[in-house]
């Protein structure tokens, strides 16, 4: 839903900006935006310098070549905070009253709360608000709260966001010239829907690339790689859909199916020109799990599937749950910047993605490791990660490459890469393409699972809502199936539980405190208790 704030006046931000003002930032307020205005000044700072040197561009100021080279003049003129200082353009900031008192992060900020009458009506009011009105990312929130399309009324993709959701066709939209408009906020979006991820492909240290196999045995994969990424460049080649798809024969053949791309249902017409005519930092990933079934595919086994799961990885255990199973295959279409930023694949399964049309830049990390730019919660339970994927290229590539267990690899079409149990990854498409993807549970990673959903259940996902225990679920069916591998996995899972009680017993003295007094407060766990401590 859209913010909202008490003001009713058809023009409400401007009695919110002058209360504020008069009222001097009073310290509740700052304290409501503190951690969201660091974040945003710290990645501006970065884009500051990276934007400090190398060629001029548009007008004066100056770019580092190796990053910003391709970047065109923005559609509106607007250039980077810094380039103020080598220009003698009348500032356009400074006809903006009582509002220039506010960074613009602030102002970003606050836009966010407006309506879509409010919001064109501030950018009526100057040159300077105009072109913070005309920010993409702002109208792709209103359209997403927005009312689908009536029925007969139908979408049009009209290449960006505000002129889709105000319905402006191409020719009636308006141009005016932000030349005199300094400002990273406004700015970096732009340079990053622009910047060049070759080069981030092209430059992999020989010590971070993914080892790269014609085939794998299954058994190589249970005694040797089941922990590891890894590619398969001759795996998949005879699947039918790697022979059949790409995107134009989806696309024909395909047209009025509905797909899932992130927040919205869109007919693949509407997604493919959202593909050909978007200049999104972060395009709409069309990600979608019911695809088997609006396609009317066969998957596995061999005979007459579109395609199958590679063998080398062996029985996948969810298999058992049946029609219970969580949710775990996905088509995957995008075009070029669109893709994942980190995050690791749900329920502690490990997945498998095969890429039918196009290429993937990934980078790969440890369980354990910190990512620089990515907040975990202390349960783990919420990641955040401020950043687009081009910002996070920008701003941490460079110091993350360097991380000990850093794994960076091209998937290119063909090809089929492993994802192991718990490692984070980051994926962008260096071009448009398909892939699919599937979520498995190999024998080596059993205890994993088990142990996820039995110490996480409120972070367990893709079940359907009528299973209340997917952890007793899945016990009960490997016990009809694999009753000694099961027991092998619970005797781990308790043995890992077990020795997790004992460091925490040693760094609090719990045990020792509770033995010499016979008493008192302890922290205190019964032998069937297995919750994983913080």
């Amino acid at each position: 839903m859209r913010k909202t704030h008490p003001i009713d006046d058809p023009f409400p931000l401007n009695q919110l900006l002058a209360l504020l003002i008069c009222c001097r930032f009073e310290l509740y307020f700052w304290q409501h935006f503190i951690c969201h205005i660091n974040l945003l000044t710290s990645t501006t700072k970065s884009y500051t310098m990276l934007l400090a040197e190398g060629v001029s561009h548009g007008g004066g100021g100056t770019y580092e070549s190796s990053i910003v080279d391709s970047i065109p003049i923005h559609p509106m003129g607007v250039k980077p905070l810094g380039n103020q200082y080598f220009t003698n353009v009348l500032n356009a900031r400074r006809h903006i009253g009582a509002v220039s008192h506010l960074p613009d992060e602030m102002i970003l900020h606050l836009l966010e709360y407006l309506d879509t009458n409010s919001l064109r009506k501030l950018a009526a009011t100057c040159r300077f608000l105009y072109a913070f009105g005309q920010l993409d990312d702002l109208w792709k929130a209103l359209f997403l709260e927005s009312p689908h399309s009536p029925p007969g009324n139908e979408l049009v993709w009209k290449g960006t966001w505000k002129a889709t959701h105000l319905r402006i066709p191409a020719e009636e939209q308006s141009r005016i010239d932000c030349s005199n408009v300094f400002s990273d906020v406004l700015h970096r979006p732009f340079a990053c829907s622009h910047i060049s991820l070759a080069k981030y492909a092209s430059t992999i240290p020989a010590s971070n690339a993914i080892s790269r196999l014609p085939s794998l045995a299954y058994d190589e994969f249970a005694q040797s790689w089941s922990n590891t990424p890894f590619i398969l460049t001759d795996c998949i080649q005879t699947w039918p859909v790697c022979q059949e798809w790409n995107i134009q024969q989806l696309h024909q053949k395909f047209s009025n199916v509905s797909f899932r791309a992130e927040a919205v249902d869109w007919p693949l017409s509407t997604y493919y020109k959202y593909m050909l005519e978007n200049e999104d930092e972060s395009p709409l990933y069309l990600f979608d799990r019911w695809f088997a079934e609006k396609m009317n595919m066969e998957i596995g086994p061999r005979n007459s599937s579109a395609y199958w799961p590679p063998d080398c990885f062996g029985p996948d255990l969810f298999e058992v749950l049946d029609a219970e199973r969580p949710a775990h295959r996905w088509l995957i279409v995008g075009p070029e910047r669109s893709g994942s930023t980190f995050h690791k694949d749900p329920n502690a399964t490990s997945a498998w993605n095969a890429v039918v049309q196009g290429s993937k830049y990934w980078i790969m990390f440890p369980p354990s490791t910190q990512v620089p730019g990515v907040f975990v919660s202390e349960d783990s339970s919420e990641v955040t990660s401020p950043l687009s994927i081009a910002e996070w290229l920008l701003e941490f590539h460079a110091e993350a490459r360097k991380l000990s267990g850093c794994i960076e690899g091209v998937c290119k079409a063909g090809e089929i890469l492993h994802v192991p149990s718990g490692w984070w990854h980051l994926v962008v498409n260096l071009e448009t393409g398909i892939a699919l993807t599937q979520n498995f549970v190999p024998k080596s990673h059993l205890t994993d699972v088990l142990l996820f959903l039995k110490n996480k259940p409120d972070q367990v996902t893709g079940f359907k809502k009528t299973i209340s225990g997917p952890f007793e679920l899945f016990v009960q069916r490997l016990e009809q199936s694999y009753p000694e591998l099961l027991n092998v996995a619970l005797k781990e899972l308790k043995q890992r539980c077990e020795r997790k009680k004992g460091k925490w017993e040693n760094a609090v003295g719990t045990k020792s405190e509770a033995e010499n007094r016979g008493g008192g407060f302890s922290f205190g766990f019964s032998e069937d208790d297995n919750e994983e401590i913080p």
